[in-house]
């Protein structure tokens, strides 16, 4: 059975699969923008980017804000740091493996130019 903290993960990477809203996430990175603004760099529609934000949303990614008549997008950075702690708890337990493999080739005597 999946948790909650499983669904959060899967609704992130898929909604991060897609390489246009990977770009609407490098964006915001830089700071809140609008629709236009990020629909800006895109050969899609005002709608279609919308879309991917909803995505990014629903995937807890990102926010919006009404400040007047803007309606700006914000990356939720403590989303970004979630998957980023996942990552790296896999990555810190990859490197362990690959330390211990070096450390066992390291001993292993070099027997090349020996005579035979």
């Amino acid at each position: 059975m999946m948790s909650d903290d499983d669904n959060e993960l899967d609704r992130a990477f898929l909604a991060l699969a897609d390489p246009v809203r990977r770009a609407i996430v490098a964006r915001l990175s830089r700071g809140p923008a609008t629709v236009n603004e990020l629909a800006a760099p895109f050969d899609i529609t005002k709608q279609a980017v919308s879309k991917h934000i909803q995505v990014l949303e629903q995937a807890g990614l990102v926010t919006r804000t009404r400040e007047a008549q803007r309606r700006p997008v914000h990356l939720d950075a403590a989303a970004l740091e979630r998957l980023t702690a996942w990552i790296d708890r896999y990555r810190l337990d990859a490197e362990r493996s690959y330390r211990r493999l070096d450390s066992l080739l390291a001993s292993i005597p070099d027997t090349e130019g020996q005579p035979k």
